[in-house]
């Protein structure tokens, strides 16, 4: 009964998911705690929801096999379909006789006699017959497509920008486990001894290499810690820790965060410059500009001070050449995160990276007039497109003749960026989901001249 229990919930959560675009990695945690299942169930229960969303375009392609193309399904009697032939293909532990009497039991209970057959003998097909073989597909970009499970025109794309080599290492490392990574609030705890202590309740850790305050955890669960209870530790990917180490901050500067919410970057900011000066932070949504507040507070950093704005219009609350650092982390398609979020790539379109590579130039030519003269400015986006990340900062910068390519950036990355990153180039970093175990990630510093 806990086991049918367990696979109603994965049902309901990749049907709210893949249906509705629900974000899964709040929901899969609001479902754990409602149903209070045990640390084995709820890792069973994430595993069968993030790698069902995952891996949909293969499964459907399965699928689409033993099913034919006219049958309409119900939504929910195609995702318990899906579900099960997750668990079938990709799970060893549980073996196929279990899961194919609880999805009959499942459709029976939500469904009707013709659907519970239905279910029976298309899983019992896939069992007996096997699966088709993906090898068959002759065009390139289709079958890497249905291997790795990214819409073909994502697939297009990539290949367009960065060739075959990159965009396969890109989508299988999306297939993969992330670790998860934490920073520390160094002003009061050092790096060592939160490892030591998290080292003592059983966990695997090391340090990161991209920030001083960044720790790795390879294995258990941190945000049961003592140090994570007591906002001793912040949950933060190492390649967004990169920000607040390349904005080149000092205590007493007068710091902008543009588009700040949640506040990861933000507390980071404050952290560098030891609670001392002054970041105006904004949002577009007043609930996520409270969201920055709420984790200052947490973290006892006071000089933030978080408000909602449209950033493309600061001027009106801001004199120029205002600010000596200004980090504009833009709002952008999310290609970069898919291995936590995999529903992403599912719901975005090529049509969504044109309106959102616009909203961020313009967002740039509005936030840069702020800044002094000789100061900085970091732009930093969570995704791997072009378009979104070197063309925009390519074309800011010849309209801009006031900013320039910080000469400095490149010899202030850590070593192992320096001399080892495929995505180094002249407008700046961008990081592959492949190389380091962190998200895909672009960062790049420019400073005003004139």
């Amino acid at each position: 009964m806990a086991q049918q229990k367990l696979r109603e919930a994965a049902l309901d959560l990749v049907v709210r998911i893949g249906e509705h675009g629900g974000y899964s990695h709040l929901l899969i945690d609001q479902a754990i705690k409602k149903n209070q299942f045990d640390r084995r169930d709820e890792a069973l229960l994430t595993e069968m929801v993030y790698g069902t969303i995952q891996r949909k375009l293969t499964l459907d392609y399965y699928l689409s096999h033993f099913i034919d193309e006219k049958k309409k399904l119900q939504p929910w009697v195609k995702w318990l379909l899906l579900l099960s032939m997750y668990q079938m293909i990709y799970l060893d532990k549980v073996p196929d006789h279990a899961i194919l009497n609880e999805a009959v039991d499942i459709s029976k209970k939500r469904g009707h006699k013709g659907i519970s057959s239905l279910v029976n003998a298309v899983l019992r097909n896939i069992q007996r017959k096997g699966l088709s073989d993906i090898e068959t597909i002759e065009e390139p970009a289709r079958k890497l497509s249905v291997l790795t499970s990214h819409p073909e025109w994502l697939v297009q794309r990539w290949l367009s920008f960065y060739g075959e080599e990159i965009t396969e290492k890109m989508c299988q490392a999306n297939l993969t486990h992330k670790p998860m990574n934490v920073r520390i609030q160094p002003l009061k705890i050092t790096r060592e001894e939160a490892m030591d202590s998290l080292k003592l309740e059983g966990l695997e850790v090391e340090a990161s290499l991209f920030s001083s305050q960044g720790i790795i955890v390879r294995s258990g669960n941190v945000l049961r810690t003592k140090l994570f209870q007591e906002n001793l530790l912040s949950v933060q990917d190492q390649s967004s820790m990169l920000v607040g180490e390349m904005l080149e901050v000092e205590p007493t500067m007068m710091v902008l965060d543009a588009c700040s919410a949640p506040g990861g970057k933000t507390t980071h900011i404050a952290e560098k410059m030891q609670n001392n000066g002054a970041i105006h932070a904004y949002d577009l949504h007043a609930k996520k500009a409270k969201l920055v507040t709420t984790r200052a507070a947490e973290l006892e950093l006071s000089i933030i001070q978080a408000k909602q704005a449209d950033s493309r219009n600061l001027q009106d609350f801001h004199e120029n050449e205002s600010f000596d650092r200004i980090l504009l982390d833009a709002p952008c398609s999310g290609l970069g995160v898919l291995r936590g979020k995999p529903d992403i790539k599912y719901h975005k379109r090529e049509e969504d990276v044109h309106t959102l590579a616009t909203i961020q130039f313009e967002l740039l030519e509005s936030v840069s007039p702020l800044l002094k003269k000789d100061g900085k400015l970091l732009y930093s986006t969570c995704t791997v497109d072009k378009e979104e990340n070197e063309q925009n900062i390519e074309r800011f910068l010849q309209q801009h003749p006031e900013f320039e390519m910080d000469s400095t950036f490149t010899s202030q990355l850590p070593k192992e960026l320096q001399e080892s990153a495929a995505g180094l180039s002249a407008y700046g970093l961008q990081l592959f989901p492949y190389e380091y175990d962190t998200d895909g990630f672009f960062l790049t510093r420019l400073i005003r001249t004139k």
